[in-house]
């Protein structure tokens, strides 16, 4: 069971990290010609699709987005007691020598992130994979970091993150539970 602590993060301040982080995308890639978007399902193909439109609005240059599902490369696969849900993974361009922006909601222990990675390498051989995420919780059990960081929340093991956005919910926000 879950008991609500707080919000961490309005509309507003998800909407201003979101700009942030397509910025730095655009700095860091000089431009946007060679750069795609992937966006990890669930809420990572939302997030996906704003930074994008940012882009476009920065840059006056269309970056293709992609979906991908990465239920079959989870190393949790066994343990899981129902069954999986599988998501169509949906990347209709070329990734080989783009610079792909992999987007996610929430870093937590890296385990997910590895799971994109080996579904990508499937699919092309990238210039570079770079990794946006709204929220890094902390607690890595694998060497992967966000090149893009929306916020660093510090939380224990005990505290669970959601990321709130349409189409999923009625509201913008990350906010923080426990587990009681």
């Amino acid at each position: 069971m879950e008991r609500y602590k707080a919000t961490l993060m309005d509309d507003k301040a998800v909407s201003r990290a979101l700009r942030r982080i397509s910025h730095e995308i655009v700095e860091h890639n000089n431009g946007a010609e060679n750069v795609v978007i992937v966006g990890i399902r669930r809420r990572g193909v939302s997030l996906a699709k704003v930074i994008a439109v940012n882009i476009a609005s920065i840059e006056g240059t269309k970056v293709p987005v992609g979906a991908l599902d990465i239920t079959f490369y989870r190393d949790d696969l066994e343990k899981r007691t129902e069954s999986p849900v599988v998501k169509e993974t949906k990347i209709p361009f070329e990734i080989t020598g783009r610079h792909v922006i992999l987007v996610d909601d929430v870093l937590y222990t890296g385990r997910t992130a590895s799971a994109a990675l080996d579904a990508l390498k499937e699919r092309g051989r990238a210039a570079s994979i770079q990794l946006a995420v709204l929220v890094d919780r902390g607690h890595r059990e694998l060497p992967i970091r966000g090149d893009y960081v929306g916020k660093n929340v510090p939380t224990s093991r005990q505290e669970i993150i959601e990321v709130k956005i349409p189409p999923f919910e009625d509201y913008t926000a990350v906010e923080l539970f426990e587990t009681v």
